[in-house]
């Protein structure tokens, strides 16, 4: 009876040990999802991706850190002005658009983050010789069809999921669309004429592809609002797209030249005029072979094609410039100069 009494108050002990604070105060802590959300600088409710923190941060940062378009800031502002008045004129309604922000992504990461279902419309930039894409999310594309079709005002658009658009609405969109490139047309005439074309419409991403995935691209993202009904748009350029027109993209205003510094000019000016160049005087080349070149040991002769009273040319580098013979002045070799030699194109070349 003692020995099973010892045993029942040993039980007891035990799992008091097991359970005591200090037992679960070595054990590791489990980070949950806010936490772990925190950490990596994600935040579930932020559509905008404004500021990041965290892992996230640091991860973006190096990511696209591309230089400032500025005079792109001033296409685009000018782009909503018009577009603000031809979709008044097209929906019969009254439209607002405005610009959220321009930032820079990569193609790849973009076509990952696009929300579906959506319409893109590949376009093309003839004079760049490039295309570009243009996103319309599925909001915008359900209140333009209501709108053209006749929708009553204060009521949002009827939104049907899970299926595909049907023809009427990529029609509707596609009219929509070419309306908006025409209108980037005019915004960018300004600065350097550019016709920009649809090319198709897809509701794949995959198949919207129009750069590498790492390559850079400008984003543009816009907002259209037809009183309660609208949605988001999104313009995609990528940099190779804009690679010929990127010195006046770097204009801080319109107009501004680049390349020329009067100042600057005249300064490299003088300084060319007194740089030192070599002048060599040739009296004679031959063309030997190499096994002759080797052979050849001291007190060797080598036969020149010249006379005493052949002409030498005077050279700078591989470009011939005068012609003269060869005397003496004093104790010093000389060569009077009798004739400029006339360049052809290919001399000036080099």
């Amino acid at each position: 009876m003692a020995d099973e009494t010892e045993t029942q108050t040993e039980e007891p002990a035990v799992q008091a040990e097991d359970g005591s604070p200090a037992a679960t105060a070595g054990a590791e802590r489990i980070l949950n999802q806010e936490e772990i959300d925190s950490l990596l600088g994600f935040d579930v409710n932020d559509d905008q991706l404004q500021d990041k923190s965290g892992i996230r941060a640091i991860i973006n940062s190096a990511l696209v850190s591309y230089e400032r378009l500025p005079m792109l800031e001033i296409v685009f502002d000018r782009l909503v002005r018009l577009m603000t008045t031809s979709l008044r004129n097209f929906t019969s309604d009254n439209v607002e658009v405005s610009l959220d922000n321009i930032t820079s992504i990569r193609f790849g990461d973009y076509l990952n983050s696009i929300p579906l279902p959506a319409i893109l419309a590949v376009f093309r930039a003839e004079q760049l010789d490039n295309y570009g894409l243009f996103t319309v999310d599925s909001n915008l594309i359900y209140s333009i069809v209501d709108v053209l079709l006749g929708g009553r005002r204060g009521t949002s658009a009827m939104r049907i999921e899970g299926r595909p658009y049907t023809t009427i609405e990529r029609t509707l969109v596609q009219r929509m669309t070419e309306v908006i490139l025409q209108d980037m047309c005019q915004a960018f005439e300004p600065l350097a004429p550019v016709n920009f074309t649809l090319d198709r419409l897809e509701t794949n991403p995959r198949f919207a592809a129009i750069a590498r995935p790492a390559n850079a691209a400008i984003l543009v993202k816009l907002r259209i609002d037809m009183e309660d009904r609208g949605g988001r748009t999104e313009l995609l350029l990528p940099y190779a797209t804009l690679e010929p027109i990127r010195k006046l993209l770097l204009q801080q205003f319109m107009g501004e030249k680049f390349g020329r510094d009067s100042i600057w000019e005249s300064h490299l000016a003088s300084e060319l005029w007194s740089t030192k160049v070599d002048i060599n005087a040739i009296l004679d080349e031959q063309i030997m072979s190499l096994n002759k070149i080797m052979n050849l040991n001291v007190g060797d002769t080598v036969m020149l094609n010249a006379s005493p009273d052949s002409k030498i040319e005077l050279r700078c580098g591989n470009v011939p410039l005068l012609r003269g013979r060869m005397g003496r002045v004093g104790s010093s070799v000389a060569v009077r100069v009798d004739e400029a030699i006339e360049r052809t194109d290919a001399s000036r070349g080099l």
